[in-house]
């Protein structure tokens, strides 16, 4: 598990926690609200561990979707492989999901990173090579300055 999740799950425990020992010092139906909020809140909480790593994965493939026109356009007649950082496998979590790698079968010791935020806002974030930037066939020119 990544530090991260651990802290999230301690912090949410730690709110459902308090709340449930609030409600030993409260009487009658302010007991129960507060019992009832705790359930509500960890159902809730429940919902979002579990539905999260779902609706990441449906943003990368709507994501991903919508880079291969841009990249059909602004690079025809080459090829490519696409990847995306696997989030739920351990040793990844730390890495934006949001991330898209691109490896052009033309230049394959270059990875190139695309941020895709809709159909007419893609861009190249970076990219990571052992090679001489201004050899480079696909790079951005804004984003190689950096």
């Amino acid at each position: 598990m990544d530090p991260k999740e651990l802290i999230e799950i301690m912090t949410a425990g730690g709110v459902i926690t308090t709340i449930v020992i609030i409600s030993y010092f409260l009487k009658g139906k302010y007991r129960k609200i507060s019992f009832s909020l705790a359930i509500i809140l960890w159902l809730a909480y429940s919902v979002f561990f579990v539905v999260r790593p779902i609706w990441i994965d449906a943003q990368i493939h709507k994501k991903v979707d919508l880079l291969k026109p841009y990249l059909i356009e602004k690079y025809p007649n080459e090829r490519w492989t696409i990847s995306t950082v696997p989030h739920r496998d351990e040793g990844f979590k730390h890495l934006n999901p949001y991330v898209i790698s691109v490896v052009f079968e033309n230049e394959p010791d270059v990875t190139y990173y695309y941020w895709v935020k809709s159909k007419n806002n893609i861009s190249q974030k970076g990219l990571s090579t052992s090679k001489d930037i201004q050899d480079l066939k696909h790079g951005d020119n804004k984003s190689t300055a950096e």
